[in-house]
């Protein structure tokens, strides 16, 4: 049996015992140590049969570090497993020994990442900037990079609709996005502008009284009526519209039942059709008592 099948709760057999892994949507990750990251790849070159280079790459993970990936693919059998090798650097100490004598495609991502998050890549042979303009400062992909774009230009959610075209319309409190510093503080204009204007705080009774306002109604609209349950909705005229008092105290007339043999109400026998006065005599009149 393949030692891959065996994993993860032979990871710390397998790859030491520091070492802790998990399996999840098809992928087998395993995190390891620094100290364990180039043996662990050869455990995963040799033993599981992980010979396809994939990627690496790295996570800023504030407060913790950075954590360099590699993704590698056993394809024995015809089967395709895939595993995920992981470690974690400091943010202080971002330094890894070089994955290319294990993998020589891992050269270019490791230039890759040292150029992106700034982690070096011991005895790496040519560690030097891939993709970056020449002269470029800073790691790009790491969490406090500056976003020098939204410095240059201000950033959208900056203004509500409208707001540049009437230079008199009450402004919105600045915001700015994660990761955007104050141009004030960083930047072309560094010190040069004014500060950012503070909206009050609101307090309870503003914002009772802009609620009430908000409830008033225009001015010349129609006020709206209230009603009860008992008097019945706008379109049911009150109980005062009525003729008079009697109209007020009728009562119903009592509902007309039938039973099945008699039919509906729009059926008639055919004793009922034979005569006129007959048929015109309501079916409901009282019925003459059956002497005894």
């Amino acid at each position: 049996m393949n030692v891959y099948d065996s994993l993860p709760d032979a990871a710390p057999t397998v790859f030491g015992a520091e070492a802790v892994a998990e399996f999840s949507y098809d992928v087998l990750t395993v995190d390891v140590p620094v100290g364990s990251w180039i043996s662990a790849l050869e455990i995963a070159r040799d033993k599981l049969g992980c010979t396809y280079f994939d990627w690496l790459s790295a996570v800023d993970e504030p407060g913790t570090g950075f954590r360099i990936c590699a993704h590698v693919v056993s394809l024995e059998n015809h089967r395709v497993r895939r595993l995920l090798m992981r470690t974690t650097v400091p943010h202080s100490a971002a330094s890894l020994p070089s994955a290319v004598a294990v993998y020589a495609g891992a050269e270019w991502h490791e230039r890759e990442t040292f150029e992106m998050f700034g982690v070096t890549f011991t005895d790496h042979p040519h560690l030097v900037p891939l993709l970056l303009p020449e002269n470029f400062e800073g790691h790009p992909l790491r969490k406090d990079f500056v976003l020098a774009a939204r410095v240059a230009k201000a950033w959208p959610g900056a203004k509500e609709p409208g707001e540049a075209h009437d230079p008199d319309a009450p402004k919105r409190r600045q915001m700015l996005p994660p990761g955007v510093p104050d141009p004030n503080d960083w930047g072309p204009m560094k010190g040069q502008l004014p500060p950012a204007p503070a909206r009050p705080a609101r307090t309870a009774r503003a914002a009772g009284a802009a609620g009430a306002a908000a409830r008033t109604p225009r001015e010349g609209a129609p006020v709206r009526r209230t009603r009860s349950v008992t008097e019945g909705s706008a379109t049911q005229p009150p109980a005062d519209a009525a003729t008079g008092p009697a109209a007020e105290a009728a009562p119903r007339p009592p509902r007309r039942t039938r039973s099945v043999s008699e039919g509906s109400a729009s059926q008639s026998t055919p004793a009922e059709a034979s005569t006129p006065a007959e048929a015109s005599t309501p079916a409901d009149a009282a019925t003459p008592e059956t002497p005894a």
